[in-house]
């Protein structure tokens, strides 16, 4: 996996901040994936990292979080 540049990390992040805004605002389902689909990324450009090294809990632990975000998002109610 080829590493995420400055410019995607960034990205990254405004998804994630936008996420939190528009949650805040009410559209939590919507808020919630946008949250997920950024730390999925953050946590991916992690694992490109330290894929020589065994640090298994800093790579998988994140994207394993952003997984049951998205898997919640997604079985929150329609209300909601």
């Amino acid at each position: 996996m080829r590493a995420l540049t400055n410019l995607q990390i960034r990205a990254a992040g405004f998804v994630i901040i936008i996420g939190v805004v528009v949650g805040a605002f009410g559209a939590v389902r919507s808020g919630s994936i946008l949250v997920a689909i950024g730390t999925a990324i953050l946590a991916l450009a992690q694992l490109s990292k330290v894929s020589g090294r065994r640090r298994i809990i800093e790579c998988y632990f994140p994207l394993a979080i952003a997984c049951v975000l998205f898997a919640l998002a997604l079985a929150l109610p329609k209300g909601l």
